[in-house]
């Protein structure tokens, strides 16, 4: 599904990724964890086109999607949940949601592409959600300044799978969590990605991020230090990554 070959990319001419390669398949959870620092994030604002692109090729569905602008990106088929719970605090939960749609047209049934090719009202898109996070449809009223951490992050996850993704690109999404929500929250992503969603997630928690992944690539300094599958946590230079060999 997405081919990353060569990438160097970074911030106001600051080379942050250094000859990065990485594949997803379709269907797959794919972990990138590492120090801070080496370049995680990036990676994921590089496919959203967020940052600079010096050279190489990101390759999604076959097509080349480096010069294509971020709304573009969505209506492709991928969405982008930043760190931080950014929500719009003084709209309702339901209405962050719409918010979500924006990419959606319209005319002429109020319809939205789904993997079949029939079509989704915005309202079952809004169901859809709900059904993955029921505390939602609980406080669709409420205001979202008023909600807490967890339920936040599961407004700004929902409002990105409104969009419905075939990529779902996660920065962070445990930060500043309680662990018995981070642990909801990680069942959640593995739920979304049994409805066919693919995933790339970025973490600190690298345990729970391994877990939950098909694959997972450590980065180091803006490069990939190593990839494989749930048994690299095991792998001795992780240590070395981590914490410089201390």
């Amino acid at each position: 599904m997405l081919i990353i070959n060569n990438l160097k990319s970074g911030y106001n001419k600051m080379e942050i990724l250094h000859s990065v390669d990485l594949e997803v398949k379709k269907g797959e959870i794919v972990a990138l964890i590492g120090p801070n620092g080496a370049g995680k994030s990036t990676v994921l604002k590089s496919i959203f086109n967020l940052c600079e692109i010096y050279s190489g090729n990101i390759i999604f569905k076959n097509k080349d999607i480096i010069k294509k602008p971020t709304y573009q990106l969505i209506y492709e088929g991928i969405s982008y949940v930043p760190q931080g719970r950014q929500v719009f605090s003084s709209l309702t939960v339901k209405e962050n949601l719409e918010m979500g749609a924006f990419s959606i047209d319209l005319t002429p049934k109020e319809s939205f592409r789904d993997l079949t090719g029939q079509g989704f009202k915005i309202k079952d898109l809004i169901k859809k959600v709900y059904n993955f996070f029921p505390i939602l449809k609980e406080r669709e009223k409420e205001m979202a300044f008023n909600l807490s951490g967890g339920e936040q992050q599961m407004l700004s996850i929902g409002r990105a799978l409104i969009q419905d993704p075939e990529l779902l690109l996660l920065d962070e999404p445990s930060l500043g969590l309680t662990p018995k929500v981070v642990k909801e929250i990680f069942e959640k992503i593995k739920e979304i990605n049994k409805e066919g969603v693919s995933v790339i997630i970025v973490e600190q928690n690298a345990r729970k991020a391994v877990e939950i992944a098909d694959k997972t690539y450590i980065l180091e300094d803006g490069k990939v230090a190593l990839k494989g599958g749930r048994e690299i946590l095991k792998d001795k230079r992780i240590r070395d990554i981590y914490f410089g060999g201390r």
